[in-house]
């Protein structure tokens, strides 16, 4: 059975918070680096976690980098090939961090929950 990819789809208007981690002018941490890390702990592929997104494997290379070199300890690393053929994984650093992170988003979604529900119904 497959899984759902992060992105979710619902009914009438939705409120999603964007936020971002950011050193200087870089964005170290958002809701699309976000995403490829969940997806690489989901499939255990940086090159299957850039496909679900609609990214070049290239492009997701590049965030993980930004990303490993931006925070203490290396978020994702990659799996040697051999007869399983390789891969990539979360550290416990990258599980920590998503946690985190997917955390800032549901107390962000509380806190404006009942703002949020009277400007929804001032929409079509």
């Amino acid at each position: 059975m497959k899984k759902k990819s992060p992105i979710r789809k619902a009914k009438g208007p939705v409120l999603k918070p964007r936020w971002r981690v950011m050193a200087g002018a870089l964005i170290v941490l958002g809701p699309g680096k976000a995403d490829l890390l969940e997806l690489v702990a989901e499939t255990g592929s940086l090159r299957q976690a850039a496909t679900r997104l609609g990214m070049s494997y290239m492009r997701a290379w590049s965030l993980v980098r930004v990303m490993n070199r931006s925070f203490r300890a290396p978020l994702v690393e990659s799996l040697r090939g051999g007869k399983s053929g390789g891969g990539a994984q979360l550290t416990k650093s990258g599980r920590k961090v998503l946690a985190l992170y997917r955390g800032m988003e549901e107390q962000a979604q509380d806190a404006v929950a009942v703002s949020w529900a009277k400007l929804r119904r001032e929409l079509k």
